[in-house]
């Protein structure tokens, strides 16, 4: 049976706390590109399991009672699609579900690790606005860095205010969360002197104690000095009239 799936919302330029233009979140898969992904990995399987779960999922949407049918196909899901394709699984079924804020936020908070992480992965596609946020900041405080690495997405990029985020920032710096997986790094981080400060004083800090500084604090300060060209100014390399 083809599962028939909600069209994901278009992803126009947003606007950030910042007040500048949103980051591009080409980075993150699409639900088709989840879907398809899927479709060629899976074995029969495992594809005739999701193909179910989703069916499932779309004709009983939401939350029912103590617990939703969809909900307990996610705890199936590495089980029954593998771990590598466990989260991938579960944000369609999460999508097909058409699961929203509450819904959401009763799987994080019920769920295990590996489902909490799969909701963070879910919002961008699933949740427009900032009523996600204290998921996303529920994660900041863990030390989890399975989910850290998801929580300084691309939700995060669009809705974290300026202060949390640059303190999502230097949680992945204390963690050793790559910041290749802070979505929105290179837009958010330009000429941002408070990060700037915050991250020389840990550069410092870390320095008194005979502790090297993380090679990712270095580029993230590069970023910060950089400063984006003032709207109309001439291009660097534009012709000279």
């Amino acid at each position: 049976m083809t599962h028939p799936r909600a069209t994901p919302p278009a992803r126009t330029e947003s606007t950030t706390h910042t007040g500048r233009p949103g980051p591009d979140t080409a980075r993150t898969p699409s639900l088709t590109d989840l879907r398809d992904h899927l479709t060629t990995q899976l074995d029969p399987a495992a594809r005739a399991w999701l193909e179910h779960a989703l069916d499932e999922a779309t004709a009983h949407p939401g939350l029912h009672g103590p617990i939703s049918v969809w909900e307990l196909r996610l705890a199936e899901a590495a089980r029954r699609c593998g771990a590598a394709h466990a989260d991938a699984a579960r944000v369609l079924i999460l999508d097909a579900a058409h699961a929203d804020t509450d819904a959401l936020t009763r799987v994080y908070f019920q769920g295990t690790a590996d489902e909490r992480r799969a909701v963070l992965h879910a919002l961008p596609h699933l949740v427009s606005g900032p009523g996600a946020l204290p998921l996303v900041e529920d994660a900041l405080r863990t030390n989890d860095t399975r989910l850290l690495g998801v929580a300084v997405g691309p939700y995060a990029a669009r809705h974290l205010p300026p202060h949390d985020w640059r303190h999502a920032v230097l949680k992945c710096l204390f963690t050793g969360v790559p910041v290749d997986r802070v979505a929105g790094l290179e837009e958010r981080s330009r000429g941002d002197g408070e990060l700037a400060r915050m991250l020389a004083d840990y550069a410092a800090e870390r320095t008194a104690a005979g502790r090297s500084v993380p090679e990712d604090l270095h580029r993230v300060l590069d970023l910060t000095e950089s400063v984006p060209p003032a709207p109309g100014a001439d291009h660097p390399h534009g012709k000279e009239s």
